[in-house]
């Protein structure tokens, strides 16, 4: 029974956790849409627009002005100013919110098919008679590494260990990315695409 409530516990917790950025998206889109309706539907009493093909004048300037405000955000961040500023604001998201950053990066491959380099290189660490995949994160001048093991297929998942060398072979014909590529196909075409060799 002990054991089924803390299934059950972990279980609500992770829910949880997967919930809160969408429940966030959702409560600022619906504040904007919100604050935004008034001027919609003055805007549609100055045009006399009750309705258009069925829909009422109020939600279609709404939207309108929301992909025109989204429109002058998209332009603006490409001045370096608001560029800092935005990424100022990001750092203090991901801080507070759990999740930020991978549903942004999700949201960014998805929207504007935009790939991320991953800042890591690869390499295989070895457990006891095999070779494991790994990033590497970090490395000092006494041959220890920090290694990022991602998990399968979701590859932004994972845990850290610390290595000596001894136990470490870099890879550096083979990118960050096409690592992860091949492992979240299961490790389809780690010998192949990828060219590794456990000699």
């Amino acid at each position: 029974m002990k054991t089924f409530l803390l299934n059950l516990r972990n279980v609500v917790i992770s829910g949880f956790f997967f919930l809160l950025p969408l429940f966030v998206v959702s409560i600022i889109i619906t504040k904007a849409w919100t604050a935004l309706a008034s001027v919609g539907a003055n805007l549609a009493g100055i045009f006399g627009m009750k309705s258009i093909m069925g829909f009422g004048g109020t939600n279609i300037f709404t939207g309108l002005l929301m992909i025109a405000i989204c429109l002058a955000c998209g332009l603006l961040v490409r001045l370096p100013f608001m560029a800092a500023l935005t990424h100022a604001i990001e750092k203090s998201l991901a801080k507070y919110i759990p999740g930020y950053d991978t549903y942004k990066a999700l949201a960014e491959e998805k929207l504007q098919n935009k790939i991320r380099k991953l800042p890591y290189a690869a390499a295989l660490i070895k457990q006891h008679e095999y070779w494991q995949p790994a990033y590497v994160v970090e490395q000092d001048h006494e041959g220890n590494y920090v290694l990022f093991l991602p998990d399968i297929p979701e590859t932004n998942k994972g845990h850290v260990l610390l290595a000596n060398e001894s136990l470490v072979k870099l890879m550096p014909s083979v990118t960050a990315n096409q690592l992860d590529a091949s492992l979240k196909k299961i490790g389809r075409g780690l010998l192949t695409e990828c060219g590794i060799q456990l000699k």
